[in-house]
């Protein structure tokens, strides 16, 4: 069915989360509510799951999906006001998990009105939230050639971004680029050499999508606030499909986990430390990716890669020093 999603790491979240019967969990990529009925299936009466989505469609089909379920409450919302939307709905504004499962679910993907998919024609909007926010086409249409380069460069890692912009903005000229068909087949003509079995248009629809829907910034603004919601001991799991997230989540877990050298290099004793700049998380275990068998059950799966952490407890906090400190 088109409104069908098979979500990654199912059973390794579950593990990584530690859910217990009477947990409250957050969700904080709803989806199609994947992860959220796996953690209610581990969970008693009073357990809670707290999920969010900003795409109007997912709350929509998770209230349909999920209309007899008291113990979860689902709402729209974005990771830059995670921790309000939650608060807001949890009574003592803590939980004991909270899970991020990035990237584009398979409904987004295959419904060409989305504009998500360079595979399937239709309007280039790529807007997680159709309702707020300016369209690709429209961005495409107002922004330089030098903007367009930097953002499928950057966001796209795409080393032939030049020649993709410019070929753009000549485009352009002639007349405005609406279509998803239009952009893909647009750059297949530029790019001629690409990875096997990789769509010539792959990265410039990566790029402009995470820049049409501010990707990074709201992850970054939502780990942060993700970690204020955790009590001592609950677990953060971040399930990301690219370096750009990825690099993103395992920097913001070594920042929040050891002392910044310059810091721990001063003359001050472990609880001076601690008190200036108290560590908040630990890594739990290694990244973890789907196995041969997952992959093979649901292709999507191949580039997930699951990270961990721990919130810490003030007891909790050893500082590492540097070498020769």
């Amino acid at each position: 069915m088109a409104d069908e999603h098979t979500p990654v790491l199912v059973e390794e979240v579950l593990a990584a989360l530690a859910v217990f019967p009477a947990g409250i969990y957050v969700d904080a990529t709803f989806g199609r509510g994947g992860h959220s009925a796996r953690i209610l299936q581990a969970l008693g009466p009073r357990g809670r799951v707290v999920a969010l989505d900003r795409d109007p469609a997912a709350i929509a089909a998770g209230r349909m999906r999920f209309a007899h379920e008291p113990r979860l409450c689902l709402l729209p919302g974005e990771f830059a006001r995670l921790a309000d939307t939650v608060r807001a709905h949890l009574p003592d504004a803590y939980c004991d998990g909270v899970l991020f499962d990035l990237g584009v679910c398979s409904p987004q993907l295959d419904d060409p009105a989305r504009g998500f998919s360079f595979s399937r024609d239709g309007p280039l909007d790529m807007r997680m939230d159709p309702t707020h926010g300016r369209p690709a086409s429209v961005w495409l249409a107002e922004a330089s050639r030098d903007e367009i380069r930097r953002v499928i460069a950057t966001l796209g890692e795409e080393r032939f971004a030049g020649r993709i912009a410019t070929a753009i903005v000549q485009a352009r000229a002639v007349r405005p680029l609406t279509r998803t068909a239009e952009l893909a087949e647009l750059v297949a003509h530029t790019v001629r050499t690409r990875e096997p079995g990789k769509h010539p248009a792959t990265r410039t629809f990566q790029a402009l999508r995470m820049h049409v829907n501010d990707e990074l910034e709201q992850l970054e603004s939502g780990l942060e606030q993700a970690v204020s919601l955790l009590r001592p001991g609950a677990r953060l799991a971040v399930i990301s499909f690219h370096s750009l997230e990825d690099r993103l989540v395992k920097q913001f877990i070594r920042g929040q986990a050891q002392v910044d050298a310059s810091l721990a290099a001063l003359p001050l004793r472990e609880a001076q430390i601690r008190a200036v700049a108290p560590l908040t998380l630990r890594r739990v275990g290694r990244q973890q990716r789907p196995g041969a068998q997952e992959i093979a059950a649901n292709p999507r799966a191949r580039s997930a890669l699951l990270r961990v952490a721990e919130r810490l407890s003030p007891e909790q906090q050893p500082v590492q020093r540097p070498a020769g400190a």
